[in-house]
């Protein structure tokens, strides 16, 4: 499902160590106040992944408020980008490359919100 990128419109990796213990309060606060990201547009996906990049987790904002996914692989690891703290957009076939086991390094732009 996270694949197909239903009702996403844009999609906002969170590159480095994202502490996956928190839930939907602490990773929004972290959009909001670390990122600057004061009022997200609906249908803004916002990936984080932890230490052992055997997962990630997304952030979703509908209508309604904030859905959480949580992807597990089960064989590998995904090829997260550490080499900073920022976030930035990427495009749907990045985000393919992501979910398929690619790295994504050089190719990634800065956040501007």
């Amino acid at each position: 499902m996270l694949k197909e990128l239903g009702g996403v419109k844009r999609i906002v990796i969170v590159t480095g160590r994202t502490d996956l213990r928190r839930g939907i309060p602490g990773l929004s606060a972290l959009v909001h106040l670390h990122y600057g990201v004061k009022t997200p547009e609906c249908g803004t996906l916002f990936l984080f992944c932890g230490n052992r990049r055997d997962r990630i987790k997304g952030l979703l904002l509908e209508d309604d408020g904030w859905l959480m996914l949580v992807k597990h692989v089960s064989n590998g690891v995904y090829q997260w980008p550490r080499n900073s703290q920022e976030a930035s957009d990427i495009t749907p076939e990045q985000f393919r490359r992501l979910m398929d086991g690619f790295t994504l390094e050089g190719s990634i732009k800065p956040l501007s919100s």
